[in-house]
C-alpha cells in the first residue's frame, strides 16, 4: 500500500481525497499498489467531515513519517508551499502540486532535488487543469522538436471573452455576471490581467526549451481594454478574440507573449469558448495538435494531481525524466517578433493611416471610426508607425 499526504484541504485538495477514495477500485491496478490517504494537512479542523480523523495541523507528522511515500501539495502560492515540498523531497517523498506559481518560481530547482533523493516531483494539473499536457510534453512529444506553443490557458478570461463574443455585452458587465458565478475571484487581476496565463506559458516554455524560462520576462498584456466593439469588427473579419499565450521558436531565438490576439475561424483554437482551455502544439515532425479540455475546476484539476500520484507509486525509487534545466533561457525582445495588426482609427486619421500602412482593406462597423489589418511588421516598426498616427483607438495582434 502506498501512503499518501495532502497538503491543503481546500477546492483542489478535497477534490484530490475525492478521486482517490471514488475512483478506487480504478485506480489500484493502474498504479499496482493501493493508493491510500494519511494524512491531510490543514491549519482548519473539519467536524463532520468523513477524512476529518486524517486532518493534521503539523507538517512534520507528514514529514517524518516514513510511510508517506507520496505529497499532493495543493495549498497554493509560493510560501510555505515552497519550503514544504522542498523539505518532502529532501526526505525521498514524491511531490505532486496543482500550484502554478510554485513551479513557474522553482521547478527547475525541485526538478533537481527530486533527481538528487530518488524520488519525482510532478506537476500536470499547474497547466490547463484536467488537460494533459506536460506529461505529453515529456514522453509523446519527445521525438519532436516542438517550434510553438499556442495556449488558451486561463478559463475565467476565456469565459468573459466568450459572452462578450456571443451577447455583444461590455468587459466591465461580464465580469460582475463572472464573480456572481464563481468563475472569476473577487480580485480577478490575476486572470484578466493575463498573470495566470503567464505562470503557464513560462512552464511550457520552459519544457519546450528544456532551460528556464522566468515569467517575468515574458510581456503580459490583460483583456481589460478589449469591448464589445472589438467584436464586432472580429466578426466582420470572421474572427474571435481570444486571450492567448504563446511561445515560438522564430530561429533567431524563442519569443514568449501573453496578448489578445484575433484568430480566424479556421483555426482550432477558435471553437475553444466558454470556460475550456486548449493548447495548440506545433512540432517539426508531427506538425499540429491540440490538447482541450477544462482547464480549472475542482475535480478536473484533482483528476489530474491523482494521475501524477499514480505515475509516482509506479515509479517509487527512480526519477521520471523531465529535462528542464535550471540555466535560464534568454529570450528575444518581442518587439523583433513580427505578425499582423488589427487597428481601429477614427475617420479623420483615413489619410495618415493610408501614407503610414500604405493600401488596406478598410472594415466599417460603427459611425465615425473604421478598422484594417496591417502586413506583416514587428512589434517595433508598428509602435512607431502608431506613435505618429493620434487618431487610433486601439490595436489588436492577429496571430492566425
Amino acid at each position: 500500500m502506498v501512503q499518501v499526504a495532502v497538503l491543503g484541504y481546500g477546492t483542489v485538495g478535497s477534490g484530490v481525497v475525492e478521486v482517490l477514495e471514488e475512483n478506487k477500485a480504478k485506480i489500484t491496478p493502474r498504479a499496482g499498489e493501493e493508493l491510500n490517504v494519511k494524512y491531510i494537512l490543514d491549519l482548519r479542523d473539519f467536524p463532520g467531515d468523513p477524512y476529518e480523523n486524517k486532518v493534521v495541523h503539523d507538517v512534520n507528522v507528514i514529514l517524518e513519517d516514513p510511510e508517506v511515500q507520496v505529497v499532493c501539495e495543493t495549498m497554493g502560492g509560493v510560501e510555505p508551499a515552497f519550503t514544504f515540498s522542498k523539505k518532502a523531497l529532501m526526505a525521498g517523498k514524491s511531490v505532486c502540486t496543482s500550484n502554478k506559481e510554485l513551479v513557474a518560481a522553482h521547478g527547475p530547482e525541485l526538478l533537481k532535488l527530486a533527481k538528487e533523493n530518488k524520488c519525482n516531483y510532478l506537476f500536470e494539473a499547474s497547466v490547463g487543469g484536467g488537460i494533459p499536457i506536460i506529461r505529453p510534453m515529456n514522453s509523446a512529444l519527445t521525438a519532436e522538436k516542438i517550434e510553438s506553443i499556442h495556449g488558451i490557458l486561463n478559463g475565467t478570461t476565456n469565459y468573459i471573452l466568450t459572452k462578450m463574443d456571443k451577447e455583444g455585452a461590455d468587459f466591465e458587465e461580464v465580469l460582475k455576471e463572472a464573480q456572481e458565478k464563481g468563475y472569476a475571484e473577487r480580485n480577478p487581476e490575476a486572470d484578466v490581467e493575463g498573470y495566470d496565463a503567464c505562470r503557464k506559458i513560462a512552464i511550457l516554455s520552459s519544457l519546450m526549451t528544456g532551460k528556464s524560462v522566468k515569467y517575468e520576462d515574458i510581456y503580459t498584456e490583460g483583456i481589460t481594454k478589449i469591448t464589445s466593439v472589438d467584436f464586432k469588427y472580429a466578426k466582420a473579419l470572421n474572427k474571435s478574440i481570444k486571450l492567448l499565450a504563446m511561445s515560438k521558436d522564430e530561429g533567431d531565438g524563442y519569443v514568449a507573449m501573453v496578448s489578445p490576439c484575433m484568430i480566424s475561424q479556421e483555426h482550432p483554437l477558435f471553437c475553444v469558448s466558454d470556460v475550456f482551455n486548449a493548447v495548440f502544439v506545433h512540432g517539426n515532425m508531427l506538425g499540429d495538435s491540440m490538447y482541450y479540455g477544462r482547464g480549472a475546476g475542482k475535480l478536473a484539476t484533482a483528476s489530474a494531481v491523482v494521475a501524477d500520484v499514480i505515475d509516482c507509486a509506479r515509479h517509487l525509487g527512480k526519477t521520471v525524466t523531465c529535462l528542464w534545466d535550471e540555466e535560464v533561457m534568454e529570450l528575444k525582445d518581442y518587439m523583433d517578433s513580427a505578425k499582423k495588426f488589427f487597428v481601429r482609427v477614427n475617420n479623420e486619421g483615413m489619410d495618415k493611416a493610408a501614407e503610414l500602412f500604405g493600401t488596406f482593406e478598410k472594415v466599417e462597423v460603427v459611425d465615425g471610426e473604421f478598422g484594417f489589418v496591417t502586413e506583416v511588421m514587428t512589434e517595433r516598426e508598428f509602435a512607431a508607425k502608431a506613435e505618429k498616427l493620434p487618431e487610433m483607438i486601439s490595436r489588436i495582434r492577429v496571430e492566425f
